[in-house]
């Protein structure tokens, strides 16, 4: 995409891409985010937040006179999407794997004239991934389920960033075989058997007492609670994600 002017007012609608938007330097660039946007913490202290991912304030966004929203697919929905397109430039983000992490940290790169700051962010990130490819030679592969919800129990299947991170943990996910975010039986978990269950901190925050509800399902497989953010975030949060890596498996 040839850019053909500078983006000075940016609103990301998009926790994981507003965290790279400050690691890439560009806060005070910054002028609208959402409600869960945590990352750095002060921010919603700093900038005006105009709703969550799946529910806008569109009249604070028109107030702030964006020059460029940061969407993405499967965090907003089409007519949030459009709503914004209406106001400024709109750029919606499709992440699947880390090559499409790597892709979008040089487009921002571009977009924010912030080149130097992307390569850089990209040389590190691929060392650490190839750092970890030589970890996890050495481990064993586990069958897995991996939730994000309950009531209704619903998990992380194909299709996904979340599969892919599992993928490269050598973590079989038993329901790679469905779509998406399915809803699940927890009466039928058992069948498939899974080595290990992870209770992601994100969307749902599981806790402690989850696991003994899960234990009643599942009585041969091992929950643990996981940091979602860890498997879900696909900007520079994936710095932190590969040593994060490292000491689950250890821990297993």
């Amino acid at each position: 995409m040839s850019i053909d002017k500078k983006y000075k007012k940016i609103i990301s609608l998009v926790p994981s891409q507003t965290e790279l938007l400050v690691d890439l330097g560009l806060e005070d660039s910054i002028v609208g985010v959402t409600k869960f946007c945590i990352h750095p913490k002060h921010l919603l202290k700093t900038k005006t937040v105009v709703g969550g991912t799946k529910n806008i304030k569109i009249d604070k966004i028109k107030e702030l006179q964006p020059d460029i929203i940061l969407c993405n697919k499967e965090e907003n929905t089409k007519e949030i999407v459009e709503a914004c397109q209406q106001i400024a430039f709109t750029h919606v983000s499709d992440i699947f794997t880390l090559t499409d992490s790597l892709e979008l940290i040089s487009l921002y790169g571009s977009f924010f004239e912030k080149q130097v700051e992307a390569r850089k962010m990209i040389r590190e990130l691929e060392s650490k991934i190839t750092d970890f490819k030589k970890f996890i030679a050495n481990q064993r592969n586990r069958k897995v389920a991996y939730f994000i919800w309950r009531n209704p129990w619903m998990v992380a299947a194909n299709n996904t960033f979340i599969n892919h991170l599992l993928e490269l943990n050598k973590f079989e996910n038993i329901y790679a075989n469905e779509v998406r975010y399915p809803e699940v039986n927890l009466k039928d978990i058992y069948k498939k058997k899974p080595e290990l269950i992870l209770l992601s901190s994100e969307p749902f925050p599981f806790k402690e007492k989850h696991i003994i509800e899960i234990k009643e399902h599942a009585s041969k497989s091992t929950p643990i609670l996981v940091d979602g953010e860890y498997f879900s975030w696909y900007g520079s949060r994936l710095l932190k994600a590969f040593d994060y890596f490292k000491e689950l498996h250890n821990g297993v």
